[in-house]
């Protein structure tokens, strides 16, 4: 399973306002997420980056019934839920959190937060949706109460249908998220600088 392994840029928790939880996708590292912070508008946040054990949340697609990716995808949520009481606990408040993530990453940071809706800082999904074979409205609890939150993604994506990007959006605004979702034909799998100018205005300056 994977391990609370983590590595820290920016500032300290104990000294930061606020805090952004970045994660990485499928062969992705912590260190390689981190070097997005570059073109973001936190240079007074707490950085903090967990590393999947061998560079994968889960094993298989995301569109997979949720079964066949256990434990690692209850055991990758375990690790966020960790992170996420040790940044509360060094005192910074669930609204001054924000989380981050591309493909695989975003996958579980949309699924993370839509379990334990609350009023975050705001969440960032580049290229991702909620996780399973269809959508299990059951798992999610609670309000996110305006958290900002952006998902831009690519029609079409080789691993992330539009459909499923449509599916997660609604969910996240039933549950009161004031969300925000592009679509770009034939972007490809990647982070473009649209994206990144959009998660800064609509999520980082907030």
């Amino acid at each position: 399973m994977h391990s609370k392994k983590i590595i820290t840029a920016g500032k300290k928790t104990t000294e930061a306002k606020k805090a952004l939880i970045m994660i990485h996708g499928r062969g992705g590292s912590a260190e390689d997420i981190l070097t997005l912070s570059n073109y973001l508008e936190v240079r007074d946040y707490a950085l903090i980056a967990p590393q999947a054990t061998g560079g994968t949340w889960y094993p298989y697609s995301f569109l997979m019934p949720p079964a066949q990716n256990e434990p690692w995808l209850s055991s990758a949520l375990s690790v966020l839920k960790e992170i996420v009481a040790d940044v509360v606990a060094d005192g910074i408040p669930h609204d001054n959190i924000y989380f981050l993530g591309f493909s695989q990453g975003a996958c579980l940071t949309l699924e993370f937060v839509t379990r334990n809706a609350d009023q975050y800082g705001g969440v960032v999904a580049f290229t991702g949706g909620l996780i399973g074979d269809k959508i299990y409205p059951e798992n999610y609890t609670g309000n996110f109460k305006n958290t900002p939150v952006f998902i831009g993604s690519s029609n079409p994506d080789p691993h992330v249908p539009v459909e499923r990007v449509k599916a997660s959006e609604k969910i996240l605004q039933e549950m009161g998220a004031d969300i925000k979702v592009n679509i770009y034909n034939n972007m490809g799998h990647t982070i473009s600088q649209d994206e990144i100018d959009l998660a800064n205005e609509l999520v980082f300056r907030k």
